[in-house]
């Protein structure tokens, strides 16, 4: 025979256990819901272009693509050796490039550094007409068609800006548009010393 306090004492102990049990079916999507804001925060506070690219010191992925159409030397992983040089993702519908591209003319008109052009998801003629209204400072103009040649850079959208050395490494990646800043801060202190 039971003690009438015993049996009280066993369902009080059973209701205290489930409360525990619905207090941590509750407690867990909420944890996970914090955890998740948390995750999104940090990612969503980071500069997309301070991305640091897992190719940087790597040899440039092998690649040969036909010119740009109306342009007669296309771009290849085996132009890109012996001197430092620019590559430059682009595309005739990007905003951002035409900002970008008084730059690119300005260090062409100078001879300061080889420019090369990869054209990204362009339509041939539209290339075309970009340059040609644009100006083209490029050396090569290599045309990405369907875009399988940035992947393999890295490339994250246009414009993006790489940094190529003598023996043909990807010394530095830009993720938009250059601007005075980047260019005399960061690029152009970049290739002197590479030339070094």
């Amino acid at each position: 025979m039971k003690l009438k306090h015993e049996t009280d004492a066993a369902p009080s102990r059973d209701a205290a256990v489930r409360r525990r049990g619905q207090r941590l079916v509750f407690a867990i999507p909420l944890f996970a819901l914090i955890a998740l804001a948390a995750f999104l925060a940090v990612g969503l506070g980071r500069d997309p272009r301070l991305i640091p690219s897992p190719l940087i010191g790597r040899p440039v992925p092998a690649f040969d693509l036909p010119p740009v159409q109306g342009r007669s030397l296309g771009l290849a992983s085996r132009d890109l050796k012996v001197e430092v040089s620019l590559v430059n993702v682009f595309a005739s519908w990007c905003v951002a490039c035409r900002e970008e591209h008084p730059l690119f003319m300005q260090l062409a008109r100078d001879r300061v550094v080889p420019i090369h052009g990869l054209n990204y998801k362009d339509r041939p003629a539209d290339a075309e007409r970009w340059l040609n209204e644009m100006g083209d400072p490029y050396t090569r103009t290599g045309a990405d068609l369907d875009g399988r040649v940035a992947i393999d850079w890295g490339v994250y959208g246009v414009p993006e800006t790489f940094v190529i050395d003598r023996a043909g490494r990807i010394a530095y990646k830009h993720i938009g548009p250059v601007n005075p800043d980047v260019l005399n801060n960061k690029i152009l202190p970049l290739i002197e010393k590479l030339r070094e």
